[in-house]
């Protein structure tokens, strides 16, 4: 075979450091633009992007050359910075040291891109610990509670 298909989605998650308020909904859509450009930069598409106070969820597709942890990486070491520079008041910014990382097939990106964009409602009854839990078991990821918010 000549060519090479491939089609990598991922819906990643990933919360702020102890999970702090910072993400206020006057900032959320800069930085959403800004997490979608380094998307971009690294040869990808952002296909939905937002979250709450304390966390972010992406569907983004990726390229097969990138590694899902480097462009992890780059978003949230960039983003750190960005928000530091650009809202100099949450001087203490900061990610948490981990992230969650899902394959999506194409089949099921609609639903999870509504899943995204319905996060307002979705956390009306559902906390970011019960929801991140809930994905990972979902996914079939064991983990062991006592280390999962540190």
């Amino acid at each position: 075979m000549p060519h090479s298909y491939v089609n990598l989605l991922y819906h990643i998650v990933f919360s702020t450091r102890d999970r702090q308020p910072h993400l206020t909904i006057e900032r959320r859509p800069r930085l959403y633009e800004y997490i979608g450009g380094v998307i971009r930069k690294r040869g990808g598409i952002s296909l939905a992007i937002n979250g709450m106070d304390d966390h972010v969820h992406v569907l983004t597709k990726l390229r097969p050359d990138k590694a899902i942890s480097e462009v992890i990486r780059d978003l949230k070491a960039g983003s750190s910075g960005w928000m530091h520079q650009f809202f100099p008041e949450v001087r203490d910014f900061k990610w948490q040291n981990g992230y969650g990382a899902f394959t999506v097939s194409s089949s099921l990106s609609k639903k999870v891109t509504d899943y995204i964009r319905d996060q307002d409602r979705h956390h009306v009854k559902l906390s970011f610990r019960d929801e991140f839990t809930l994905l990972l078991r979902k996914n079939g990821i064991e983990f062991d509670e006592r280390y999962l918010w540190q």
